[in-house]
């Protein structure tokens, strides 16, 4: 979904990850069709690496002929949760997440197939994506959820008008993806650049002109901010300002060693005001309510009249 990738750049960048003490790699299934989670499982067999990793993973998605549908019945769950242990090289998974909600099956049936193999202790702790807030409580009736993993980030905010803070209020833990959005806020991107392939940002409102452009006004607005009162990249500030919002966790996507250079940028300091957080969150482009709607697997035409 971003144009390709190396499986042994992907590996180099898992063993440099863990140097610089990232503790937490978050994959899915459909990632690849099987594909990320085999590169997991393989750098994470040697040397030890295992213990002093949490994997995050997910479910509730199948796959064929190369097309994506959603399905959390009991029983796709519990065949996945098997391939995913397979992949991962791992006799447990430490947070296993829905990856989006099924409207054929009932959450209740899915947060039971959860709650069951948490007994079973194939997995450690519950979580569930791109679920809203009347959802993630209904799951929640069921299974311990101890997670949440919504898209968050400084043009992304949609989860700050219910589900941040009930999550605050229910003690769940935000795995915020796309903290970067998508790589805008990395600074690294300009007017020239392109997306090829299956890259995902080819239909990704934000990259098409001319509201590319403005976004890229706007990443270059904050990034004087950041270095003028910070003396950090806007990367950094992106990162930290996630952080801050706590308890969140920023999934900051990498997939050569190169791209972690920055998080020695973001640890060890935080922003030291309501105001400053105030100010970064109201400067350059106007954000986006950020739903991930765009992201979302098709569903069938049964599901659409479910829905």
């Amino acid at each position: 979904m971003w144009g390709g990738s190396d499986a042994r750049s992907a590996t180099s960048t898992i063993q440099v990850a863990i140097d610089h003490g990232v503790n937490l790699i978050d994959t899915a299934p459909v990632y690849g069709f099987g594909v990320a989670e085999e590169i997991v499982g393989r750098a994470l067999a040697a040397n030890g690496r295992r213990k002093r990793i949490l994997i995050a993973t997910k479910c509730g998605l199948e796959w064929r002929n190369g097309n994506i549908h959603r399905n959390a019945s009991p029983a796709r769950i519990g065949k996945e949760v098997e391939e995913s242990l397979k992949r991962l090289q791992t006799d447990y998974i430490d947070i296993y997440h829905l990856h989006w909600p099924d409207p054929v099956v009932p959450i209740e049936e899915t947060a039971g197939a959860f709650a069951r193999l948490l007994e079973a202790g194939k997995i450690r702790a519950i979580g569930v994506s791109n679920l809203d807030r009347a959802q993630t409580e209904c799951f929640r009736q069921v299974a311990p959820v101890r997670t949440t993993q919504p898209p968050y980030n400084l043009f992304e905010r949609e989860i700050e008008g219910e589900l941040l803070p009930d999550a605050k209020a229910a003690g769940l833990v935000v795995l915020a993806y796309g903290a970067l959005c998508r790589g805008l806020l990395s600074g690294r991107m300009s007017s020239a650049t392109r997306f090829e392939g299956d890259d995902l940002r080819r239909v990704d409102p934000k990259f098409q002109q001319p509201r590319f452009n403005q976004y890229l006004a706007a990443v270059s607005a904050l990034d004087a901010f950041a270095h003028k009162n910070f003396g950090k990249s806007v990367l950094a500030l992106a990162i930290r300002w996630v952080l801050d919002q706590g308890p969140t966790i920023a999934l900051w996507g990498a997939r050569r060693p190169d791209q972690l250079d920055a998080i020695a940028q973001v640890t060890g300091w935080s922003l030291d005001e309501p105001a400053s957080r105030k100010s970064i969150a109201s400067s350059g482009h106007d954000h986006e309510p950020g739903g991930p709607e765009f992201m979302a697997p098709p569903q069938t035409a049964a599901e659409s009249l479910v829905a």
